[in-house]
């Protein structure tokens, strides 16, 4: 696949549950069609001009030799490394950006850095001879395989995000699940505790509405709607001993 270099890699989020992250790949492939504000950000600051150019990701290629440099240097202030925020560490059908994925978690874990991961694509089975510090997860907003082709055409199937979240937990790993950009009525019908009951397993739940998004804005009660899915949420995780965290924003007054 094509690579670029990067001089820095580590950096402080300002994303409210994140504390140190790393972006290893310019891009993602899942071609999510809900506005993307990792792509919004990236087109606003001029590194990327078009969608299809996002579409086609680059790989970070002295991503090891960078981290060889800043982990010594930062080590002391890092409670933990989120991969990623504006990418995909395990994008769906990309080996190389596997590989890398699974070497920086290795090389940060060798560093004593707990690593918490979130993916649209499938979570490796090797995982599981990491650091048992690290918390995997998957972003899942819907069971709707029909609505995952349309809004997320290259990310992995729902199914199989699910498998992979699965046999990690049971495997002893702390697992999220993320449940974000959750989709009105008028985008797929749904009911959120079918959801809630498929990742009843995992450890916490992270939940927040869809925003950028004019169907969204354009239905009529979808201040309502989110204040109702996430107090369902709420009363879900309290009943089953889950931790979780509502995004800012998704209840209003």
């Amino acid at each position: 696949m094509k690579t670029i270099t990067r001089k820095t890699m580590l950096y402080k989020t300002g994303v409210e549950y994140g504390d140190y992250t790393m972006n290893h790949v310019l891009g993602c492939a899942h071609g999510c069609k809900y506005p993307c504000y990792a792509f919004l950000q990236k087109k606003r600051f001029g590194q990327i001009a078009t969608y299809d150019e996002w579409l086609e990701p680059f790989l970070v290629s002295n991503t090891l030799e960078i981290l060889d440099r800043e982990i010594p240097r930062l080590k002391a202030k890092i409670k933990s490394v989120q991969l990623c925020f504006t990418t995909d560490p395990f994008m769906y059908g990309y080996d190389d950006i596997k590989q890398m994925t699974l070497a920086t978690i290795k090389k940060l874990n060798d560093a004593g850095i707990k690593c918490t991961v979130l993916t649209k694509g499938l979570l490796p089975t090797e995982l599981a001879e990491y650091s048992k510090d690290n918390e995997y997860g998957i972003t899942l907003v819907s069971l709707d395989e029909g609505y995952r082709e349309r809004i997320e055409p290259g990310a992995a199937p729902y199914v199989q995000r699910l498998a992979s979240l699965r046999a990690l937990h049971e495997s002893g790993f702390k697992t999220w699940v993320s449940i974000e950009p959750y989709p009105t009525p008028n985008l797929v019908e749904q009911n959120i505790g079918d959801l809630l009951s498929a990742v009843a397993f995992t450890d916490k739940i992270i939940f927040g509405r869809t925003n950028y998004n004019k169907d969204v804005t354009s239905y009529t009660g979808h201040r309502n709607f989110y204040n109702e899915q996430a107090k369902t949420v709420i009363k879900f995780c309290e009943e089953h001993g889950i931790a979780y965290h509502i995004k800012k924003g998704t209840i209003t007054e």
